[in-house]
């Protein structure tokens, strides 16, 4: 797997997004602390804000800045999104009210926004070669799996020496060296598109329709929502499994955390082998079966009300969750690039961003209120039928015979249809 990092374009690139994500962990750590120096007994109101304006600005704002920056050369556009997470994450330590979080963030991850798609969609340009593409891939969730353990352990080491205001820093850097990275790596360049500009709404909305027109990425689209069930349910009701279902110390939330991103790790460690024996459609659709059977597994438990005994289950249900997401995720971006031009990259990578963390806008509210409402049980049945809704969706718009086709018509409607032409950029 590690070969593909010979590749010094692909290496210098992965280096940053490293460092830019440990960065990131640090700034979710420090920003939690924050919001109880403001809030106290409402931090959690206030993160939850934070937290939707950071779904918000990922939905509504990255296909209209892709539309508006498609046709810039692609280091200019990382560079400058690097430095305006890193002076937002830099202004953080100064705000004295609620509303400037907000402001913060939400121009925080505007920038996000623009950064990631961009970067993702340079990946496949870089690496042509499927099998390093696929090694690649692997890589990245290895990468967001690590940050999801190694920030907080390295929050909590620092936070021992140095108060939690100068954890912003270390984001800060983070994202500072990802701009550097950036700036010394000689990127891969489209060129100019020929024929006349599109319009802002033809570019905005370019990538939705290639979505819609596409049935694997009809299948992506509902397999976006399997993934957020899940997610969901562990990110927003695994301290409430392990207090007051369980009665568990708190040390054990860590634990249970650990184990869903352990599974993750896991498969995407073995991905490129397995991708090469049965290929995306089986192994991702074999994802989608089986988190709706987990999730009710999970729900089922709550139900029984199994006390102490429940533990090692839920152990082993949340390692089955975090391995059956990485089916999905780690291979989700082979689609995209698939069901794409060099033209309409950028486009469709931006399309799934958006639309993917909309589904989140619909199953974070579903764990948490529905939890709180009605209990942790109902909270998780309504989830897997969420589950079981785009799991049948994605077998419905991925039938077997279009296993086997490398790419289908993306968009009758693109920008161009030039071939596109690569030059270094400086």
């Amino acid at each position: 797997m590690l070969d593909v990092l010979r590749n010094v374009t692909y290496r210098r690139l992965f280096a940053a997004q490293i460092v830019a994500l440990i960065g990131t962990g640090l700034l979710t750590v420090a920003l939690g602390l924050l919001a109880y120096d403001l809030a106290g007994r409402n931090a959690g109101a206030v993160l939850g804000t934070a937290l939707t304006i950071k779904m918000l600005a990922y939905v509504g704002l990255a296909p209209v800045i892709n539309a508006l920056v498609a046709r810039l050369p692609k280091k200019p556009v990382l560079i400058g999104a690097d430095l305006i997470r890193a002076a937002m994450a830099l202004s953080l330590p100064f705000i004295t009210e609620t509303w400037q979080i907000y402001v913060v963030i939400f121009l925080l991850q505007s920038a996000s926004a623009t950064f990631t798609p961009a970067f993702q969609s340079l990946i496949p340009t870089i690496l042509k070669d499927e099998r390093d593409y696929a090694r690649a891939l692997s890589l990245s969730r290895l990468a967001y799996d690590m940050e999801a353990l190694v920030s907080p352990a390295l929050a909590a080491l620092l936070l021992t020496l140095i108060s939690y205001n100068n954890l912003f820093i270390g984001t800060v850097a983070g994202f500072l060296f990802s701009a550097f990275m950036v700036t010394i790596t000689v990127l891969p360049r489209l060129s100019a598109p020929a024929g006349p500009q599109t319009s802002l709404w033809h570019r905005t909305t370019l990538g939705t329709r290639i979505f819609w027109r596409n049935r694997r990425l009809r299948s992506l689209l509902a397999l976006n929502l399997v993934v957020a069930a899940p997610t969901a349910l562990v990110l927003v009701n695994t301290v409430v499994y392990v207090r007051d279902v369980l009665r568990r110390p708190d040390t054990d939330l860590a634990l249970a955390l650990a184990c869903f991103g352990v599974g993750s790790m896991i498969v995407a460690l073995s991905a490129p082998r397995v991708l090469d024996r049965f290929g995306d459609r089986a192994v991702m659709l074999t994802g989608a079966a089986v988190i709706p059977a987990v999730l009710a597994g999970a729900t089922l438990l709550t139900f029984l009300g199994v006390g102490g005994a429940g533990w090692w289950p839920l152990l082993g249900l949340w390692f089955l969750l975090g391995a059956a997401n990485s089916t999905i995720l780690t291979p989700s971006s082979r689609l995209l690039r698939d069901a794409s031009t060099e033209e309409t990259r950028p486009y469709v990578f931006t399309a799934q961003f958006s639309l993917s963390h909309a589904c989140y806008i619909l199953t974070y509210p579903l764990a948490g209120w529905v939890g709180a409402a009605a209990g942790l049980g109902w909270a998780g049945l309504t989830l897997t039928i969420v589950a079981i809704i785009g799991s049948a969706g994605a077998f419905l718009s991925w039938p077997p015979h279009t296993a086997a086709t490398s790419q289908e018509p993306a968009d009758e409607e693109q920008p161009v249809d030039q071939p596109a032409q690569q030059r270094a950029e400086p």
